[in-house]
C-alpha cells in the first residue's frame, strides 16, 4: 500500500511541476503571441545551424511548427507540458497550439527541449492543426547538465507527413523514457 501511495504522490507531483514549467511568457495574449514568435525564430536559427538543410526544408514546406517544452522526470513517471505555433506558408496564417507529454521509464530531472515539425504534405499539416496530434512509442534517452553530457531524441522522418527534430535546451535530466505526446489548439490565442 505504501507504495502505490508513493507512486501516485511523485506521479501529482511530476505533473504539478511540469504544468508550471512551460507556458508561454506574458500576461495578455498579444504578449504571449510576441513571446512565441522570439522562441520560433530563434528554434529555426538553431536548428539551422546544427542542421544546414533544415532552412530550405522549412521554406519549401506546406508548412512548419515549432514547439517548447519542459519534461519532468520522478523515477518511473514522466510528464511535461508545451505550447508552440504551426506557420503555414502559402498563407502565413499561424495557429496557436498547446501539448501535453507522459510516459514511464526510469529516470530522475527535468528535460528542457524545443521541437521544430516540418509538414511535408498540406494535409499532413491540416489533419495536425485540425485534429490534434497523438504520437505513441517516443524512445527518449538522456544524460545531460547544461552543455555537458548528450541526448537523443527523435530526429527525422517519423512519419510520411512530417519530420521532427528536437534540441535539448539546458537542464538536468537523467532519464531512459517511453512515452507520448498530443498537440490540440490553444483557445486562449487563436
Amino acid at each position: 500500500m505504501f507504495r502505490i501511495v508513493t507512486i501516485a504522490a511523485l506521479a501529482f507531483s511530476v505533473m504539478v511541476v511540469s504544468n508550471g514549467c512551460s507556458s508561454a511568457k506574458g500576461k495578455t495574449p498579444a504578449e504571449k503571441k510576441v513571446y512565441i514568435a522570439e522562441l520560433r525564430g530563434n528554434v529555426i536559427d538553431d536548428m539551422v545551424e546544427k542542421y544546414p538543410d533544415i532552412k530550405k526544408k522549412v521554406k519549401n514546406s506546406p508548412g512548419y511548427g515549432v514547439f517548447s517544452n519542459v519534461n519532468v522526470n520522478v523515477i518511473l513517471i514522466s510528464a511535461g507540458n508545451g505550447y508552440g505555433v504551426v506557420v503555414d506558408n502559402a498563407s502565413g496564417k499561424k495557429t496557436y497550439m498547446k501539448m501535453g507529454l507522459g510516459g514511464v521509464g526510469l529516470g530522475l530531472g527535468i528535460k528542457d527541449f524545443r521541437q521544430l515539425i516540418i509538414f511535408k504534405t498540406r494535409e499532413a499539416m491540416n489533419s495536425f492543426v485540425n485534429k490534434g496530434w497523438e504520437f505513441g512509442g517516443h524512445a527518449d534517452a538522456a544524460a545531460k547538465a547544461g552543455d555537458k553530457g548528450g541526448a537523443v531524441g527523435s530526429a527525422g522522418d517519423v512519419t510520411s507527413g512530417m519530420e521532427i527534430y528536437q534540441v535539448t535546451e539546458a537542464g538536468l535530466a537523467l532519464q531512459a523514457t517511453v512515452s507520448a505526446a498530443k498537440y490540440w489548439k490553444d483557445d486562449e490565442l487563436n
